[in-house]
């Protein structure tokens, strides 16, 4: 059974132009969309191919990015610059007195409100273009005694709206909007040899427009059912690339079975662990003893609210392992993150059972000899690093488990590596992998971005969480008491975090710029206290022992950049407090205020910056993870959904998130349909969108899947 399919699109009847025919050849597109686009200059086209317009067949693909009004000729304000839809009255050129310059173009342009002179610099030819009757979308300014100087211009017609609505393209310098709609109306009828990749069946059913009708639809008629199509062609295409690399994982690979009575998991779970785990925690636990009992390796992503015990989830998988006397992995993006995930781990783990060590690229060369050593012959149980793990001297003996922590910042490769290290020889086996990220992700990014993934989220927070009250400061006297709390409860015993504005040239500038914040704080407003300094450029141990110190007690402030934005636990810091807040994005203050609110009291959140930040505001009204993600998504749109170095996937051009969120539900359902009955999109029906899932991820989309 093929999935469902979106019906919220005009019919082809609304969209389709009698003037374009449709041809569906092959998805390669043919020539007369791979022609070269000439933007007229070269300052044009080279403006074009720095939008991507490189070809007839990008331009068509390149949408407005709306429909707006354009001004009425009566409405125009002297001094103002518009658009406006006209038509020619008169056109005549006259010779101007510079010399070198060519004659001037003066048309008389008029629309139901009122006529103007248009005048057009450098440009003769225009009196031949520009017949009486023809109708045109301007830009320029509007100037005294009724004159509009046009810097752009483009002709148009019914198709391309009333004088009430123009297209708007997203343009850059050398490139106007009104200039692009000049080039899709002189190439949109190109749009007749666009490829159809979708089955007629779908088509039919969801009474969808043929791609041609598409995009002409998008350009030049109904604008939203257009771009409906062309966005479900992306998201349809996207969630087949990751289905069939799901399946590819799935169907051609082995991995450990970890099937065996739990010794030491249970024993850890039922007397060693400090605290109750959350119905949330218990229920992944059941669901990693479910997936890890099978041959076919684990794919799964854990995400989860800032301290909702990811960390103990990822160990019971790793215990797991080493009670069958396998080997587990724990990869770290950082070395900071690092270190602080293996003393969290040393904490939890039943040290006497568990032979355990860290490997970062900071391990001595003596200790790193002892430790490889150690790995390869399976003395060692379990080892937490950074990328280091990846590097090709790193043998794993019975490698079962891997655990990739903020798993994004990871490439594919990187996790190819650590997959090949599970291989013995004559064996192919791989490990089960863990992914986790601290990052609550909307539905829709998750379903776009770990498709490949089985998802399992952590929304409950441990018993006894205390609430993070949040605030935004951004005058002088809210400053002042600001660090006046800060004094209060330092000198009730508890301690805090400043961290210092995100300085995003370089982290050498955000080291210095943490430094310089260090000095001062230490002689203003944090004079007489205990304070460490925290950031990325100092030397491993100099970052081990700052993090001591203040996990110690032996600080009361710890002044540091983004380096504790995860995995630093604390309980007794009750007070963060961020400078210049508005330079990070929802997620990071989220992550960043999570390292406060782990104990028995109550945690206040300080944002230094504008009160009218719509991200601030988020952060102090809602404390729940997935919202704020939400509104991220909301405020961005959905950025770089899965860059091409983290999973191969291209940002979308035409799908807009979460707006089309049920686009995406619906191009899930139906991928998963077709797959299920084609898995190899050999069918006849399917081999154009075989065609169009190549062209848009590569050849090796049609590598047929494993037996």
């Amino acid at each position: 059974m093929i999935g469902r399919v979106p019906t919220a699109f005009a019919t082809a009847d609304e969209l389709d132009h009698e003037a374009l025919l449709r041809a569906p050849l092959r998805w390669p597109r043919p020539s007369m969309l791979e022609a070269p686009l000439k933007a007229g200059s070269a300052k044009a086209t080279e403006a074009a191919q720095q939008l991507g317009l490189h070809s007839v067949g990008d331009l068509l693909e390149f949408l407005p990015r709306d429909r707006r009004e354009s001004r009425t000729v009566a409405a125009l304000a002297p001094g103002e610059s518009a658009t406006v839809v006209v038509e020619v009255r008169s056109i005549t050129s006259r010779p101007v007195r510079r010399r070198g310059m060519k004659p001037l173009v003066e048309a008389t342009v008029a629309d139901e409100t009122g006529v103007m002179k248009a005048t057009f610099f450098n440009q003769p030819w225009l009196q031949r273009r520009y017949a009486p009757g023809t109708r045109l979308v301007l830009h320029g300014k509007h100037e005294a005694r009724n004159r509009f100087k046009v810097t752009s211009h483009a002709p148009t017609d019914e198709h391309t709206g009333s004088a009430q609505e123009v297209a708007h393209y997203p343009a850059t310098e050398g490139l106007s909007s009104t200039q692009i709609l000049a080039l899709v109306r002189a190439h949109l009828p190109a749009a007749e040899h666009a490829i159809e990749p979708l089955p007629a069946r779908l088509r039919a059913h969801g009474t969808m427009p043929d791609r041609t009708a598409a995009l002409v639809a998008a350009h030049a008629g109904n604008h939203e059912a257009g771009r409906r199509r062309l966005a479900f062609d992306e998201l349809l295409l996207a969630q087949l690339s990751l289905l069939r690399r799901r399946a590819q994982r799935r169907a051609g690979l082995r991995a450990p079975v970890l099937d065996g009575a739990p010794g030491l998991s249970r024993r850890w779970r039922e007397e060693l662990l400090p605290f109750a785990l959350t119905g949330d925690q218990l229920r992944a636990l059941h669901k990693l003893d479910e997936e890890l009992a099978q041959p076919r390796p684990m794919q799964r992503l854990l995400m989860g609210e800032v301290g909702s015990g990811k960390t103990v989830v990822a160990l019971h998988a790793i215990l797991r392992a080493v009670e069958q006397d396998m080997q587990a992995a724990f990869m770290a993006p950082t070395e900071v993150l690092a270190e602080q995930h293996f003393a969290t781990l040393q904490a939890l783990l039943p040290g006497e059972a568990v032979r355990a060590a860290l490997l970062t690229g900071s391990t001595s060369a003596a200790r790193r000899t002892d430790l490889l050593g150690k790995l390869a012959s399976g003395e060692l149980s379990f080892v937490v690093g950074t990328h280091a793990l990846v590097e090709e001297d790193v043998r794993f003996d019975r490698l079962a488990v891997v655990v990739v922590d903020e798993q994004h910042r990871f490439g594919v490769r990187q996790r190819a590596a650590l997959d090949a290290k599970a291989r013995r020889a004559g064996s192919d086996l791989v490990p089960h992998v863990l992914h986790m990220t601290a990052t609550p992700i909307p539905r829709t990014m998750a379903l776009l971005r770990y498709g490949d993934l089985d998802i399992t989220a952590l929304r409950e927070l441990p018993h006894g969480r205390k609430p993070i009250v949040t605030h935004v400061a951004s005058t002088d006297a809210e400053r002042a008491r600001a660090y006046e709390r800060i004094r209060e409860e330092l000198d009730a015993g508890r301690q805090a975090f400043v961290v210092c504005p995100l300085v995003e040239e370089s982290e050498a500038l955000q080291a210095k710029a943490a430094t310089a914040e260090f000095e001062r704080l230490r002689g203003a407003e944090l004079a007489g206290y205990r304070v460490e300094l925290l950031h990325g450029q100092m030397r491993s141990r100099d970052k081990q022992a700052a993090m001591a110190a203040f996990a110690a007690g032996g600080a009361d402030v710890l002044v540091a950049t983004t380096v504790i934005e995860v995995g630093v636990d604390v309980p007794n810091a009750t007070v963060m407090l961020v400078e210049g807040a508005e330079r990070y994005g929802i997620s990071q203050l989220h992550q960043l205020r999570g390292r406060i609110g782990r104990g028995e009291h109550e945690s206040l959140c300080l944002l230094f910056g504008p009160k009218g930040s719509t991200r601030l505001r988020a952060l102090a009204e809602h404390s729940d993870g997935f919202r704020l993600a939400q509104i991220d998504l909301e405020l961005r749109g959905e950025g770089e959904v899965a860059g091409t170095r983290q999973s191969g996937l291209a940002q979308f051009k035409v799908a807009r998130l979460p707006e089309d969120e049920p686009l995406a539900e619906a191009a899930k359902s139906y991928a998963e349909g077709v797959l299920a009955v084609d898995p190899e999109l050999d069918a006849p029906e399917h081999a154009l969108l075989a065609d169009a899932l190549a062209a848009t991820y590569g050849e090796a989309e049609r590598q047929p899947l494993p037996a």
